[in-house]
């Protein structure tokens, strides 16, 4: 089997809350997100999907990964598929960085690998080891009781997770996270998020101020490493290191220094799940808990989380973000789907949606052998 042909369709995809607000002034309404199609000789065909959290999250952005994926396209032609990791080695020889980009045609190829073995992704991940995990949602940062009315409301859907979007006055933080608690119960817990958007001096205020409190995470208060670990000596709450988690040295480093009780897994932001994979087994066999999820996305982003959520250690699964219900476009009938606070991955062969090709119209552009 050989790759013939890849496309690379885009669309947009808006907040299914109007505006999604975080620390620092950072605003999103609506994103561009990118899908690639591999498709192959023997007529199978792989989908994966692109979506970076706007231009000043990490260092990537939309049209970014396009320019990339024009790079990386054509070295990609005549490959196995089914042989993720040879497929990447092609793409770092063909351009350096850019692991968001990289990602999409990564989790194309084992879309496509799971399509011809017949088998689904969390099968070829190591094999399903559970059949629902717990979602969390994202509470955009808001007055103290604009984000305990939006964590009420998620409530009554079955969600018991919560990142609060924080990293502004600290104090304001403060009783922003009191009003949630307040709002929830023993069942609930709650993620106090800042996004790298405090200063140092600022999360260290926050820092002294939340510990203790029942039920609290803190996640990724500070842009470093360095300033998270500094700030991690002062509390006694759990901590949650995100954006500099980026791959195995970075990950191998904050473990050595302490630094956390979890991670939060991007898939895009590692590369696709071929690396994905490499950092939720380390994190296993050291007794890290992950979160799953991505940047941002829409079906096929979500489909590719679930795969990987469900082939997690259950013990070891802090939570999960299915994507498609933080969004109101749907490219693949919004599959996977969550029930009442709970996700589940598609059981078909690959990733197990049927993306709806038509809609997404005539492809930005293509490449061919």
């Amino acid at each position: 089997m050989r790759i013939t042909r890849v496309d690379i369709f885009g669309y947009d995809l808006t907040y299914v809350h109007g505006t999604y607000v975080m620390s620092g002034g950072r605003e999103i309404g609506s994103l561009p997100s990118t899908i690639v199609r591999v498709a192959t000789d023997d007529g199978v065909e792989g989908f994966g999907e692109t979506c970076p959290l706007g231009p000043a999250y990490l260092p990537a952005h939309g049209e970014g990964a396009r320019a990339a994926l024009r790079e990386l396209a054509p070295s990609v032609l005549g490959l196995d598929p089914r042989e993720p990791p040879r497929v990447y080695d092609r793409m770092d020889e063909a351009l350096r960085g850019h692991a968001y980009a990289k990602s999409a045609l990564d989790v194309a190829c084992w879309d496509a690998l799971g399509r011809a073995a017949s088998v689904s992704v969390s099968t070829l991940l190591g094999g399903r080891r559970q059949e629902s995990f717990p979602l969390y949602i994202a509470v955009p940062l808001a007055s103290a009781d604009e984000m305990a009315a939006h964590v009420e409301a998620r409530r009554t859907e079955g969600i018991h997770r919560f990142q609060l979007k924080l990293g502004a006055d600290p104090c304001e933080d403060v009783a922003r996270v009191r009003a949630v608690l307040e709002a929830t119960t023993d069942e609930d817990v709650v993620i106090a998020d800042a996004n790298a958007g405090w200063r140092l001096q600022d999360a260290v205020v926050a820092a002294r101020m939340l510990d203790g409190l029942d039920r609290v995470w803190l996640e990724q208060p500070c842009p470093t490493l360095e300033e998270c670990l500094h700030v991690r000596r002062l509390t006694s709450l759990p901590m949650v290191l995100d954006e500099v988690i980026d791959g195995v040295p970075s990950f191998l480093r904050a473990w050595q220094e302490n630094g956390m009780e979890a991670i939060n897994l991007k898939v895009s932001k590692v590369g696709g799940l071929t690396r994905a994979r490499q950092l939720r087994e380390l994190a296993e066999n050291l007794g890290i808990s992950l979160t799953v999820e991505d940047t941002w996305g829409g079906d096929l982003v979500t489909a590719a989380v679930a795969h990987l959520a469900a082939s997690t250690r259950r013990e070891l699964l802090f939570t999960v973000s299915f994507m498609n219900d933080w969004t109101n476009e749907h490219v693949a009938g919004h599959e996977p789907r969550s029930r009442e606070g709970l996700g589940v991955a598609p059981d078909r062969p690959g990733l197990g949606v049927d993306v709806d090709v038509e809609a997404l119209g005539a492809p930005l552009f293509s490449c061919e052998a």
